[in-house]
């Protein structure tokens, strides 16, 4: 057998049949194989089409929630009652708090009572929780002047609690409007130069970024609206650009403004504020990491070398201990 084989493998007529028939085989192979990977590729390419659909639907059904939230709450009657029998509006009120509402997603006039409810409420609450700690539990063997302090200051903090408030909540949305912007102008620049208009792009940006972060899509929304019917759409973008408060998105409300004013090619200023936005991007996530390694500081110190210094003189402690 084995001889035979040895002589097969010698025979050049066989041995030229047998490479014809490999070559032959290997031909039909990757001929036929395109065949039978195209239905598995395209069934592929259909659940993901309908999975991103599904995820799209999702995204827009929680948009609209939470534009029904934010847009047509009303405030509470015992909350509007105290407010309008105390004339806190008259008081309390200030123009900068009504901006800030609006840059932490609270529009509308609910949002604003309630702020003038908590202005009052929450310096009086933090007032009596001093008084309480200074008379009942500890605070009786301080002095006069330490307890008119600690009231002073549990006044002051509940004053300023809800300006703190919506700092945070302002801070979470931009961070939010800030990550997806770069992107969202990527889209917003295919929407303009595949021939939409300025208000068809606006929207469609806005039904495709909710996946992303939800408050710019509902920021994009508002603004599709208000340039289909304000007369002049410079007010639009500066609408958009107070009711963000970041320097990238006033940057690209002033270049379209320009843009609309003198003719200049939209398509190219949106590439170019796009670089610029994904570049402050990045240098924010440089600033951020640069900024870890202080931070990382005093927990190392606190956590890291006490239990490095047991682990490096315990067993010599332990040898002078034995020996004693």
């Amino acid at each position: 057998m084995v001889e035979l084989l040895i002589a097969k493998l010698h025979d050049a007529r066989f041995m030229a049949m047998l490479l014809a028939a490999i070559a032959t085989a290997a031909t039909v192979y990757t001929l036929a194989l395109p065949l039978f990977a195209n239905s598995g590729l395209t069934k592929r390419m259909k659940a993901v089409a309908s999975e991103r659909e599904r995820i799209r639907q999702r995204e827009r059904e929680r948009l609209m929630r939470s534009e029904r939230v934010s847009l047509r709450q009303d405030p509470k009657q015992f909350i509007k009652r105290i407010v309008e029998d105390f004339n806190l509006g008259k008081w309390l009120a200030q123009e900068e708090a009504r901006a800030k509402l609006v840059q932490a997603g609270y529009r509308g006039h609910a949002p604003y009572v309630t702020f003038l409810f908590f202005r009052m409420v929450a310096p009086i609450l933090m007032l009596l929780m001093a008084l309480f700690y200074v008379l009942f539990l500890g605070g009786q063997d301080q002095t006069g002047m330490i307890q008119v302090g600690i009231c002073l200051g549990a006044a002051y903090l509940g004053m300023q609690a809800p300006m703190v408030f919506l700092k945070n909540s302002i801070a979470k949305r931009q961070f939010s409007v800030r990550r997806a912007f770069p992107d969202a102008l990527d889209l917003l620049l295919i929407c303009v130069e595949s021939g939409m208009s300025v208000e068809a792009a606006f929207r469609r940006v806005s039904q495709e970024i909710g996946s992303q972060s939800v408050a710019l899509a509902e920021e994009l929304t508002l603004t599709t609206a208000e340039l289909s019917y304000l007369q002049d759409r410079k007010t639009a973008y500066e609408n958009l650009a107070k009711r963000t408060g970041l320097d990238g998105v006033k940057s690209v409300c002033m270049a379209l403004m320009q843009a609309e004013r003198y003719g200049t090619p939209l398509g190219q200023t949106l590439r170019t504020m796009a670089q610029e936005n994904r570049d402050l991007r990045m240098s924010e996530a440089e600033k951020r990491a640069a900024a870890l390694p202080p931070k990382l500081t005093v927990p190392m110190i606190l956590f890291f070398l006490p239990v490095l210094f047991v682990v490096i003189l315990g067993p010599a402690a332990i040898r002078v201990m034995a020996i004693q």
